[in-house]
Parts: C-alpha cells; structure tokens; sequence
C-alpha cells in the first residue's frame, strides 16, 4: 500500500510575533493586495501575536479582523482596550475614517479582500502548524460528522489521539468545547491546528462545510486526504448559497486541496464529482454495491437494530485485495457506507485491521444515531441530527427497513434564517413514513419558533397527524410520552439537535437539556 505523506512530529518553534512585512508578504503572494499603516510615532515595524475575528477574546499582541455584516467600529475600540497589537480591515475611505476615530494611530493592514487575506495571515501569525500534521478533511450534504468520530475511534484504537473540529464538538488537545459552526473562520481554523501540534498530536480530522470552503475559511489547508461523502440539496437561501450549482461547486472545491481524494460512488452526481477528483494526485473510491472497479467495498450487511455486521472488501492494493467482516457498534443501514469512508481513510493514514475493528466495534458518535428504550423495547427512542432532506430520506427508510410494524413518530423543526428549503421538504420527506409529527424548536436565531413551526406545519401532507410545541423539551417529553401510552411499539425520532445542549435564540446559545438527556431520564 503506498500511503500519502505522514508526518513525523518535528520539534516545533514556540509560538512568537510575527512583523507587518512577514503578513503582507503573505497576502501578497496569495494574489491579493495589502496596504500596511505602522501608525503615528511607531518607531519600529508592527508585530502580532495570534489573532481574532472576535473581539470579546482579543489576546494582548493579537491582530483583530474587522469584517462581517455585523462589525461596528466599536468593535475595534474594545479590541485595542483589551491589548490587540494592529487590525486588518478593507481598504475602503468610510471605514478607514471611521476606525482611525476610534483607535488613532493603530497599526493595521489594508485590503480590498479582507477574507481572503485573514485566511491568507493566518498560516504565518500561527507558524504553519499544517507542516507538523497529517489533516483528513470530510465533506458531504449529510454523514460528516460520524465519518469523523469513526476515524477518531480507529486512530485512537491505534494508540493514537487526534484532534476533531467540526459540528459536534471540538477537541485539539488544549481547548475543547460544543462546536457553533461546522468549519470555523480562518483565524479559530488555524489556532486549532497550531493547538494540535503544541499538544503533541499529529492528526486532524475536520468536517468540511460547503461555507467553509465558498468563503476561505480553508484557503491554504493541504489535505492529506480529502473526501467527499454525498450530495443533496441544502443551505439554499439567501444567506447560504443562493443556488443548488453554487453549494454544490463549493462542495467540489475541496479536491483543489487535497492529497487524496476519497469519493464515495453512490453518491449524486458521481460523474462530476470523479472529473473534480481528478485535481488530486490520487483516487480512492467506495462502494456499498458490488462494484469491481471501487477501492473498497462493502457486502452482506446485516442489523440487529442495535449494530452492523458487514464485510469489506479492501483492493487499496490492487494486486492482493483482502476482505476483513466488520462490526459496527451503532445502527442504521447507511452507516455501513460511513464506516466505509472512515475505513479507506484508516488505511491511507496506515492503519491495520485490529485497529479497525476495535474502533468500529465501539464507536460513539454523539447525537448521531443513539438508541435509547423501555426496558420492555415498547419504545425505542432514536436521536440523531439527520436535518436536510437527503439525510432525512435516508434515515426514514432504514428506520422503516430495520423496525418493520412499528409506530413512528417523528419530532423535528428547522432553523432560523436559512436553509429555507427545509420547511417544505423535511414535512415531505417524513410525511411518507411517519405516523405523528411534532414540529418543535431548532435554533431559530432571529425568527420566531411560532412562525417556524406554522410553516413546517403547512407543507405536512394530506392526512398525516402534526402537532406543534414550541417548547422542545416540553415537546420532546410530549413525543415519548405519546409513545409509551399506545398500544403499538413505536419508534420515536428525536432529530436535528442530537446531544446539543445550546439553542440559538435571537444572538444567544442559552444551555438546555439534550434530546438524548430527555430521552434516557424519561424511558430508562
């Protein structure tokens, strides 16, 4: 098997500042102009010490980005009061003007593309940490985050300890906490990975958004291995991609920066996201089919309702191919494909099979198919963050397939200010298989829950029960509650929100209690 590039842990230079010259010689070589002002009465050029977009955890020394929709000048004033060293902003008179008020004399940087260039200073003011480390990058419309725990249980299973950043949580050896953006912006992307090197760890494993890579947020991120999972319709609105062709187009840049491709066949559009591929300077494919040209492939899965059981066949060398049976310790049939990414990726990354099964076999990934029931199986409760159509269809018609005659209720709601899609199509797709919807709280932002909901409620299909509590932990207690009174075993989908413990509410993330918390204090 030849294996992409794997690092070898360098010792690796302290953290120190970085001068004016250094970042701009960065912008500048990314194609992008920039503008240095030292500021009144410095006698020597400007230094920075790490750097933010956000100005409530400027650091003394950091360089503050002003940019976004939402920035005010204000911003800034309370950036330098709280040590930041000099700012990068665009190079426009009525900004310059205004900031100038509020921090005269400043030392910044200037630029007509302040995205690009903070994305572009990021791999310096951090010392290049992507030099030290093997990164897996993993986009897809749905299946992201589970291929990335599924890689993180090899790895560990391998004595290993990776870095994660993506929807569920993020760990890089010195910060971890619940994650509010798939992919971060540049500067919080490229502090994880300096976290992961000082932490004395050698991978990445990033979930990859379709805004992540439209607006930069990667630029500049070698992929060891870049896969691509699926695509679906998602994240069409206004606020996202305004197109089906433009969200998907960003999803395809994601070979632009990889190693390796790694490209599940099944997916949409095969045809084109293999021509894309071709960017890398390697192909890897999977399949759950029985297809002699896939790299690897899975057969004869089987469920238990609890777990999988299937058999891989792994042609990474194409002249001893081997097939190895697999356990895999959560439900779902789709998983199987899952698994399957994570284990191509295994296996680029150097990984045996002992590893392999022993990670798969006890895999958690949070919020993502977790089984909790009465002790009489009367109910079987499942939490997951399936959220777009394609994921829904997905999950509705294996729950049907693996929990045949029984009852589904299905409880779900939609966010706020985006992804309008979703209100028509989530009541469509679930309105085929469920028996009861409950249409509830999910992040709505600067919408009112009420609206959401009324909207859901109107493309439910014609005689399929619906109900609507705003309060979602009231709703979901209501949902299992429900289910535990009828006569009928039922399964009950708790969706969107997996183990969260955060809503979005107007610019807040108030904690609450997990769909899956509910679920274990109520039924177990």
């Amino acid at each position: 098997m030849t294996a992409p590039h794997i690092c070898s842990h360098p010792d690796y230079p302290a953290l120190a500042s970085v001068s004016f010259e250094k970042l701009a010689a960065a912008i500048h070589a990314g194609g992008t102009d920039a503008r240095l002002v030292e500021g009144a009465g410095t006698a020597v050029p400007a230094r920075v010490y790490g750097m933010t977009v956000d100005s409530r955890e400027v650091k003394p020394g950091n360089l503050f980005v002003c940019k976004g929709a939402a920035f005010k000048p204000a911003f800034l004033a309370s950036a330098r009061d709280h040590g930041a060293a000099a700012y990068l902003c665009s190079d426009t008179p009525e900004l310059l003007a205004q900031l100038e008020a509020v921090a005269p004399g400043m030392p910044h940087i200037a630029t007509p593309d302040v995205r690009r260039a903070m994305a572009l200073v990021a791999p310096a003011v951090y010392h290049h940490p992507e030099r030290a480390l093997d990164i897996v990058g993993i986009t897809g419309t749905k299946g992201k985050s589970t291929v990335a725990y599924m890689l993180r249980s090899i790895l560990t299973a391998a004595g290993d300890t990776p870095s994660i950043l993506g929807s569920i949580d993020t760990d890089d050896g010195v910060e971890q906490y619940e994650s509010h953006n798939t992919t971060p912006e540049a500067p919080e992307l490229w502090r994880h990975l300096r976290n992961t090197v000082d932490a004395g760890r050698r991978h990445m494993i990033m979930e990859v958004s379709s805004q992540g890579l439209k607006y930069d947020r990667v630029l500049g991120v070698p992929l060891s291995i870049g896969v691509f999972l699926n695509i679906g319709r998602d994240h069409i609105s206004s606020v996202e991609h305004p197109t089906f062709e433009d969200y998907f187009a960003s999803k395809l840049r994601i070979f632009e920066q990889c190693e390796t491709a790694v490209v599940n066949l099944e997916t949409e559009h095969a045809d084109e996201v293999l021509t894309a591929a071709a960017h890398a300077s390697r192909l890897v494919t999977l399949s759950t089919k029985d297809n002699p040209t896939a790299t690897f492939v899975a057969q004869n899965a089987r469920s238990t309702g609890l777990s999988l059981t299937f058999d891989v066949i792994d042609r990474i060398d194409a002249h001893a191919p081997v097939t190895h049976q697999i356990t895999l310790g959560m439900a779902g049939l789709f998983n199987v494909s899952n698994a399957l990414a994570a284990i191509a990726c295994a296996r680029l990354l150097g990984m045996g099979y002992d590893a392999i099964a022993q990670g798969l076999a006890h895999v958690r990934v949070p919020g993502r198919m977790e089984i909790v029931a009465t002790p009489d199986q009367h109910v079987i409760a499942i939490v997951d963050y399936a959220h777009n159509e394609l994921s829904f269809e997905t999950l509705f018609s294996s729950v049907k397939h693996e929990y045949p005659g029984r009852r589904i209720i299905a409880l779900f709601g939609a966010p706020g200010g985006k992804a309008q899609e979703r209100r028509e199509a989530l009541p469509r797709v679930a309105g085929k298989y469920a028996d009861l919807i409950i249409y509830t709280e999910e992040d709505p932002a600067h919408e009112r829950v009420e609206d959401i909901c009324a909207k859901l409620a109107a493309h439910t299909p014609a005689g399929v029960s619906h109900e609507e509590i705003c309060d979602r932990e009231e709703a979901v207690a209501h949902a299992l509650e429900v289910a535990r009174a009828g006569a009928e075993d039922a399964v009950v989908l708790l969706l969107a929100k997996g183990d969260e413990t955060r809503q979005h509410r107007g610019d807040d993330y108030p904690e609450v209690e997990s769909d899956l918390s509910i679920a274990r204090r109520l039924l177990q």
